[in-house]
């Protein structure tokens, strides 16, 4: 018998560093976010750079960033473990999350796992594409309460800035329970909320029935070789979406490139009633985290 191929070994330093630079550019966003909260002021690119630059000259200012960067974090952290402690069940060879910095408005380009070993089960496949998006979204509830209560009331904040945030149904149904009085359009989220909102969208963008997205994997798993066909179609649906939101656009067409296609397994049993019930509870994730236009200019 042909001896099983070995690991590959973790770099375990890559991780580290990846994870630190990260930490630090989404606490640069965080101070912003904070300052611009503390002083009453709407979300404004301008305000945004000008929060580095306090930090920069106050260095003292980067930790009241945190709140923002460690929710975040936790949250995405909490969706790649979750695809992670599924393969290490399965004994599916899988990376350590690689977190990505970036100079964006949330300081990260998110975090995802490499899986380097092929999967021959639906089940297994399905197992480990539902564990991120459910785990994440155990832990960006109690974190988008807890912002939510934190938030101020301000008559027309949402509306002002130069960027305003769609509000997903979670977020609306959180913000009636601790707000029933209160117009979404007069609460000022807390950066913790705005944490758990970039939560809410990398969910909903995941659960995306597409291609080799965690949507799609749940997809396969279910609909076998009919995925082809269905991820198509699905993608041509965010066309008119990008009338409302231009970046579904470029998101159709980045699927449509790169990440229509599914990796074939020839396993023709089904999944069982149970998975069929986690199915349901993703679909019911994905509509309570998805907004046709999660940012308006």
């Amino acid at each position: 018998m042909p001896r099983p191929l070995p690991r590959v070994r973790n770099r375990y330093w890559l991780h580290g560093l990846l994870f630190f630079l990260t930490l630090i550019s989404t606490t640069l966003v965080g101070a912003s976010l904070q300052s611009d909260f503390d002083r009453n002021l709407p979300f404004d690119a301008s305000h945004y750079l000008y929060g580095f630059v306090s930090v920069w000259t106050h260095p003292g200012l980067i930790w009241q960033g945190l709140p923002f960067s460690l929710t975040l974090l936790t949250i995405l952290l909490a969706h790649e473990c979750g695809h992670y402690m599924a393969c290490v069940y399965y004994h599916v060879d899988a990376s350590l999350p690689y977190f990505l910095p970036a100079p964006t408005l949330m300081g990260t380009f998110g975090a995802f796992i490499h899986i380097r070993s092929a999967i021959y089960s639906k089940r297994v496949l399905f197992d480990i594409g539902v564990a991120g998006p459910l785990a994440g979204f155990v832990f960006l509830l109690p974190a988008l309460a807890v912002g939510v209560a934190f938030s101020k009331v301000m008559p027309g904040i949402a509306n002002q800035g130069d960027i305003q945030f769609g509000t997903p149904l979670v977020l609306w149904l959180l913000q009636k329970a601790i707000f029933p009085t209160v117009a979404t359009a007069d609460l000022y989220l807390h950066p913790v909320a705005r944490a758990a909102w970039i939560g809410i969208l990398a969910t909903a963008l995941n659960l995306l029935p597409i291609g080799q997205l965690d949507g799609g994997h749940i997809l396969y798993a279910i609909a076998g070789d009919k995925h082809k066909w269905l991820s198509r179609i699905f993608i041509v649906a965010l066309i008119p979406l990008g009338w409302f939101w231009w970046p579904w656009w470029l998101w159709a067409v980045i699927l449509f490139v790169i990440f229509r296609r599914h990796p074939m397994i020839f396993d023709h049993s089904g999944i069982g009633t149970g998975r069929r019930q986690l199915a349901l509870a993703a679909l019911i994730v994905f509509l309570l985290c998805f907004t046709v236009a999660p940012v308006k200019p």
